[in-house]
């Protein structure tokens, strides 16, 4: 098994090999010398042609290279969406170097922890990130250079424009074999602090094929919208399959989500492809301006990261008639897809993840690394190209991990006899009620399809006689009336096991999500876990 931590075999030119590699530097300097005034990326109103991106990712890493950055290093990003953040990740690649995006919703000391764990030794700030970014090299044990946008105001020595002046030596091409680390993204550290997945340009390389197949991505006129977060390996994801075929990559800023602002941005940028988390998936189709827009473009529409209900897929049929529905599931240190499913099985298997792609192979085990039998529940496992090498400088969780040859999601799920998954739940938020194990998702499920619930998430609470029992977070739907544990105990009895149902009701206003849009469940269990 590869260690998570390992030498990049990085050559100088006059070696053949360096031209036959295949990771998105390469297939970025092909695009630039065949259709170089096609469009690369588009951001708010104005557009990089692949030439323009080739020209700025070359000086970038001229730059970064003059400052001593070599194959191996680290180079973190810690910005919202914006075209510097594809520079910088590939300009780093470029060098054989390594990128580590970062979350800018971290606190300084979350940050620091990051950059000292990675050893990263230049940081690139946007607005989203300077103040944070400052106290947290300011943390650092390590010399890290911070290198501030232009329109920061931020006491960075650095600024990104008079980097890249820098830039105008020719650097030599640099060989980067496929099987050379590419990214450190680092997990969300919901249960401690945050492993660095490492993914590879081979990783990469799978992911792009799966999303092709997934999303039928074949031509250069693809136009895909990048929503997601670019410190989430969904968005990283979503962008490498765009730069082997050549694709538009129109980059929504990170802010607010607002509907009407995306449903004209998907008008007017004439959108083949989006992927959206299901609530705003939600907040799209019960839009106003919708019927308005032209979006016969939008071949694909795409979710994943929380379950969709039957109402909201329903809807979207309706909205979007001729796009392909399609459902993405996995996880950051699989790159992540491992399942889809497809829009003709949506509300047929209603709560599946769908089948493992091609380059997955995957097991459902007990504890001992059995298979259960089908239908029964287990722990899935996988084997396969997207998967990681390891954990950055963590040899312990790398192997925990690749416990039994097999990597081990966390993830428990069951299979039908048509072969489809259904998670069932995390193995870490199984409920425990007098001695009945309790699958919040399956749980999760059945009360989403209450008319009464826009979206809701289930937890444990300590319980003296049974140990935990299940209490429900709702946030109510619009002008529904007052909902009660006694009404939704008596809707949902009509579909679950008694000690399934939950014994208390929680109603806010919103429920906690990470930047992927899962519900951050450790909030809600400091809130309203503990016994009243």
């Amino acid at each position: 098994m590869p260690q998570a931590e390992e030498h990049v075999g990085a050559t100088t030119a006059g070696q053949p090999h360096a031209s036959r590699r295949s990771h998105w530097v390469n297939h970025l300097g092909r695009h630039a010398h065949g259709r170089p005034e096609g469009v690369a990326l588009s951001f708010r109103g104005e557009t990089t042609t692949w030439r323009e991106l080739h020209v700025r990712v070359e000086r970038l890493a001229a730059a970064l290279a003059a400052r001593g950055a070599a194959a191996g290093d680290r180079v973190a990003m810690l910005m919202g969406n914006r075209p510097e953040y594809v520079e910088a990740l590939l300009a780093a690649n470029r060098l054989g170097a390594i990128g580590v995006p970062v979350n800018f919703r971290l606190a300084a000391g979350e940050i620091a922890y990051i950059l000292e764990n990675s050893g990263a030794t230049a940081l690139f700030v946007d607005e989203l990130g300077a103040e944070t970014g400052e106290q947290a090299v300011n943390q650092v044990s390590h010399d890290v250079e911070l290198i501030g946008l232009d329109d920061v105001e931020s006491t960075a020595p650095s600024r990104y424009s008079a980097v890249l002046e820098e830039g105008h030596d020719a650097i030599p091409t640099i060989d980067v074999p496929e099987d050379s680390p590419a990214l450190i993204m680092y997990t969300s550290g919901t249960t401690g602090r945050p492993k660095g997945a490492v993914l590879t340009h081979m990783n990469l390389l799978s992911q792009s094929v799966v999303l092709m197949r997934a999303y039928q991505l074949m031509e250069s006129d693809e136009v895909n919208l990048v929503a997601s977060p670019m410190f989430h390996i969904g968005a990283i994801g979503s962008i490498a399959p765009l730069i082997l075929i050549g694709g538009t990559m129109v980059i929504l800023p990170s802010r607010a989500f607002d509907p009407a602002a995306v449903l004209r941005l998907l008008e007017e940028e004439r959108v083949t492809s989006a992927f959206l988390v299901p609530a705003q998936w939600q907040a799209m189709v019960d839009h106003d301006s919708l019927p308005d827009r032209d979006l016969s473009r939008l071949r694909t529409t795409s979710w994943g990261a929380a379950p969709a209900t039957r109402k909201l897929l329903t809807k979207m049929a309706e909205a979007f008639p001729d796009a392909l529905n399609v459902a993405v599931f996995g996880q950051t240190e699989m790159s992540p897809i491992t399942c889809v499913l497809e829009g003709k099985d949506a509300v047929r298997k209603i709560g599946s993840v769908g089948k493992p792609v091609p380059t997955v192979a995957l097991r459902i085990v007990d504890q001992e690394m059995n298979d259960v039998p089908q239908g029964e529940v287990g722990e899935i496992v996988y084997r396969g190209t997207g998967l990681m090498s390891g954990y950055w400088r963590d040899d312990a969780a790398t192997a925990e991990a690749f416990k039994g040859g097999w990597f081990h999601s966390g993830d428990l799920v069951r299979q039908d006899d048509e072969g489809f998954l259904y998670v069932v739940d995390r193995a870490k938020d199984m409920i425990i009620s007098g001695g009945e194990n309790i699958y919040a998702a399956e749980v999760e499920n059945v009360l989403s399809d209450h008319p009464g619930i826009a979206e809701m998430s289930l937890i444990a609470r300590e319980s003296e006689k049974w140990g935990e029992t299940p209490v429900a977070i709702v946030v109510p739907a619009d002008g529904s009336e007052q909902l009660t544990i006694e009404a939704l105990r008596a809707w949902a009895g009509e579909h679950l096991a008694r000690y399934k149902l939950p014994t208390a009701l929680e109603v806010v206003d919103e429920l906690p999500r990470n930047a992927a849009g899962k519900v951050l469940k450790p909030e809600l269990r400091e809130r309203f876990g503990s016994a009243s």
